[in-house]
């Protein structure tokens, strides 16, 4: 009976595994977007933080260097935000219900 749960358990582990690296693999398709100076500035990306456009309005390439600046950081930031999110809804449905150490992330 012990050999039996054992080698039930390692199916159900390698089943997960796939399934997680599935999910990875689906991430780096998924696209969001960031934005900032309410929208003059967006960066599109996937959930694997691989930036696909940087879009910035004409209008922005007047003003002040600094500033242009700060908006792409904050823009990159928002994107890597959003990407988070998604990121962590996906695994979360991937592992709901399994008992998982205080601290630990998915993915590994």
């Amino acid at each position: 009976m012990m050999k039996n749960q054992l080698a039930g358990l390692m199916k159900q582990a390698q089943a997960m595994q796939d399934n997680l690296k599935k999910a990875q693999d689906e991430l780096a398709t998924v696209e969001v977007e960031g934005q900032s100076g309410a929208g003059l500035v967006k960066v599109q990306m996937t959930c694997k933080n691989v930036v696909k456009r940087v879009s910035i309005d004409p209008s922005l390439l007047a003003d002040d260097k600094d500033m242009l600046e700060d908006l792409v950081a904050a823009a990159f930031n928002d994107a890597v935000r959003r990407a988070e999110a998604v990121s962590t809804e996906k695994m979360s449905k991937l592992t709901a219900g399994m008992p998982m150490p205080p601290g630990m992330k998915f993915p590994f």
